[in-house]
């Protein structure tokens, strides 16, 4: 059998470690909190004490967490992966992270004998547990069809954008859009409800008009329902992807006022609420005048 490292059980994280279980990978999990990982072990998973001691021995290793500072320590801190992962092996970055950041470990690793692709996912947690995420890959052709047989049990979706680093390109691309879309939905709703109109009518026209997207359908309801529960992306969260994508399109254009202020009503969410869902934002915004 393959061995696969997995490296950050989150609620995306703990889905996807799953699915190399049930491909039949021998699967090694490291993760802050051991809890996290406790229905992992109980189905086959070894649980290691450190992000080196789960590289070890690994033909692949997989990270997903949180940001920049989260990946550089589980790659390269004290006992990180890279400590300890056999020359030729791959690593595997799933996690959102910033363009300069993927470079840079694209070239540290690389530097090290080792193959680093950046694979953002797309999906939510449901996804990451069935296998349907949409996998965003930035890899040299060799090494993304060397990481294939590690990428199959997390998708059939994968959409190669060129070398390293474009994979975090169109994420954060993605994420910035979701962004906007998210904070100017709070306004509108907002919007709605103080001009007193019939709101079940407005989540009606909202899902099914020209403005309607997965991101528009799924939180114009929550919003108006103050309803929160289930899966989530929370405020803290979007707040640093917004963040990654506003310093990247600010180093290849001469202005983005709209990005800027999604971010700036970021800002705002994370100062509210940090880890609660993005779309709490409506109560942000939905005091009357």
């Amino acid at each position: 059998m393959s061995k696969v490292a997995f490296i950050g059980l989150g609620r995306m994280g703990r889905g996807m470690a799953g699915r190399y279980l049930d491909a039949g990978f021998d699967v090694a999990v490291w993760n802050r909190s051991k809890a996290k990982a406790e229905d992992l072990i109980a189905r086959g998973a070894r649980w290691a004490s450190s992000p080196a001691d789960a590289a070890d021995g690994a033909d692949a290793v997989v990270t997903m967490v949180a940001d920049d500072e989260a990946s550089r320590s589980v790659w390269l801190g004290k006992d990180g992966a890279a400590t300890n992962m056999k020359p030729g092996s791959l690593a595997i970055e799933c996690s959102t992270v910033s363009h300069r950041h993927a470079l840079d470990m694209a070239r540290e690793l690389r530097g090290r004998g080792l193959v680093y692709i950046d694979c953002p996912v797309t999906g939510l947690p449901e996804a990451a547990a069935a296998g349907k995420l949409t996998l965003l890959v930035g890899a040299d052709a060799a090494d993304l069809e060397k990481a294939r047989i590690y990428l199959a049990p997390l998708s059939t979706t994968v959409r190669h954008f060129g070398a390293v680093g474009s994979g975090t390109v169109f994420k954060l691309i993605n994420n910035l859009i979701g962004a906007v879309q998210i904070a100017s939905l709070a306004e509108g709703v907002a919007i709605a409800e103080q001009a007193g109109l019939d709101m079940k009518l407005v989540a009606e026209a909202l899902a099914t008009g020209a403005v309607a997207s997965p991101q528009v359908i799924r939180h114009s309801k929550r919003m108006i329902a103050r309803d929160f529960s289930g899966a989530s992306f929370t405020s803290a969260l979007r707040h640093k992807d917004a963040a990654y994508a506003v310093a990247l399109a600010e180093s290849l254009l001469p202005g983005v006022p709209v990005s800027r202020a999604a971010l700036a009503a970021y800002d705002k969410a994370k100062a509210h609420a940090p880890d609660e869902d993005e779309g709490s934002m409506i109560a942000i915004v939905s005091q009357p005048k």
